[in-house]
């Protein structure tokens, strides 16, 4: 995950990224952000939104 959150200009991004990953990366079949955001301790459904549409990174490190 680090290499591809390095990418990312910005803390709040990185911690953002890390956030949905966690959550992609959960046993649930459920990847929607709002059932992400619930099972995550530090999930935050509209952070998450804000991360997946208005975030930029390298696609080389995806």
């Amino acid at each position: 995950m680090a290499d591809v959150l390095a990418s990312m200009p910005r803390k709040d991004q990185r911690a953002k990224g890390d956030c949905y990953l966690r959550g992609l990366k959960l046993d649930d079949r459920r990847k929607s952000i709002q059932a992400m955001a619930e099972r995550l301790p530090d999930g935050n459904e509209q952070d998450l939104q804000q991360f997946v549409n208005q975030s930029t990174w390298d696609p080389a490190f995806v």
